[in-house]
């Protein structure tokens, strides 16, 4: 089986990093938010285009309703094509009348009338990606006071038509214009990992896309969680690296499939940003989506992201440090049979002395005793997940 060396907790960070001769986690950006990896929904992966402040009301509401709010999922997110076509005649940026007829003012309000917060969407180049709306740039500080002013809480800020100007360039002077606008407001690059944001984003954004656009497919979904591993060295509180949003309840991957989707987001801490039409959602759907042990890997306060540490084939070991001691952990099966899947100690920062308590968080079942390693049996596609606490 192929192993990384062992790790010793106090360098539990400085892992699989590949461009930097000394990586950690950098600056932070100062608007105080991200203290842990945002938790909320976002329109895209379901509704695409097809968006308006019907839907984005009874989001809001469904989020409350459902009791998922209460979990910490906060943020109702606007993505691309909310906005008219061209500015006003005050070169604002104006919401789509026919879509958006009340505004965003009035959409932002309701919103934190239901004690969440609103996210609306941008790009750092001329037009969005839809192409069926305007860009920031060269606009940033007069769209930062828009959004200021609206009481917009989140901004996730895409690259399309860039006039291939630099990203580091661009993104700085949304970053600034949002410290200056008066509103703090959590700060998204979605620059999808080209040209390695993790290793500059970090005192420019509050999260940052290491990944191409994530699909509903199973594929894309492992791809993406390899992709945003590499980088793990370079999250932490404050900044985290973002793998792409939820597809969880969407329809192309398996219940299996998506509970190892969600474990494996929970442990990298990436933005849990839920992205089906909770609406409607099943109850394998909202069982997955409302696991309070999984949450709380995601949301633990020592804000490591986990990373893989252990592979043999398609069977892997994923874990990371938690507080207090703790380690999470997942055995992962990607192939395409059931396998047994051994995490050895010496892979997860633990003596081989060491004796465990293991917390399955999806069963909730708990093994005493355990001391060495955890063997289990793992079906095609599914995975174990675990909190071991040191007894």
């Amino acid at each position: 089986m192929a192993r990384m060396a062992p790790l010793s907790p106090m360098f539990f960070f400085l892992v699989l990093s590949t461009t930097s001769p000394a990586a950690c986690v950098g600056a932070i950006l100062k608007n105080g938010l991200g203290r842990t990896p945002p938790m909320g929904w976002n329109s895209w992966n379901h509704f695409g285009c097809g968006i308006n402040e019907t839907i984005i009301r009874d989001i809001a509401d469904a989020m409350v309703d459902t009791g998922l709010a209460k979990l910490g999922y906060e943020y109702i997110n606007i993505d691309d094509c909310w906005a008219d076509f061209n500015r006003d005649s005050q070169g604002n940026l104006a919401a789509n009348a026919s879509t958006f007829p009340s505004g965003i003012m009035a959409l932002a309000d309701y919103v934190h009338g239901k004690r969440l917060k609103l996210g609306i969407y941008g790009d750092a180049g001329v037009r969005t990606c839809s192409k069926l709306m305007p860009g920031s740039l060269g606009y940033e500080e007069q769209d930062a006071r828009t959004y200021a002013s609206w009481g917009i809480d989140y901004l996730k800020y895409d690259n399309c038509h860039s006039r291939k100007t630099s990203p580091i360039t661009r993104y700085t002077k949304m970053s600034e214009a949002l410290l200056n606008s008066g509103r703090n407001i959590f700060f998204s690059l979605c620059e999808w990992g080209v040209d390695d944001p993790a290793t500059w984003a970090g005192g420019i954004g509050n999260s940052w896309r290491t990944t191409v656009d994530i699909k509903d497919k199973w594929e894309s979904m492992t791809n993406n969680a390899d992709q945003s591993n590499k980088w793990a060295s370079y999250a932490g509180p404050g900044g985290w690296n973002d793998p792409d949003m939820l597809e969880v309840g969407n329809g192309g991957m398996t219940t299996e499939e998506y509970r190892s989707h969600f474990s494996i987001w929970a442990l990298v801490k990436a933005p849990l940003l839920i992205g089906c039409d909770i609406r409607l959602m099943s109850n394998e759907t909202k069982e997955i989506l409302s696991n309070q042990n999984v949450i709380a890997v995601n949301q633990d306060e020592l804000g490591v992201q986990g990373h893989k540490v252990q592979q043999d084939g398609y069977l892997e070991v994923w874990a990371g440090q938690l507080s207090g001691g703790r380690v999470a952990l997942v055995m992962w099966n990607r192939g395409p049979a059931g396998a047994s899947i051994t995490a050895s100690w010496s892979n997860i920062s633990l003596s081989l002395s060491a004796v465990v308590d293991a917390h399955d968080l999806w069963t909730d079942e708990v093994t005493s005793s355990v001391q060495g390693s955890l063997k289990r049996d793992v079906d095609s596609h599914a995975c174990k997940m675990y909190i071991l606490t040191p007894k």
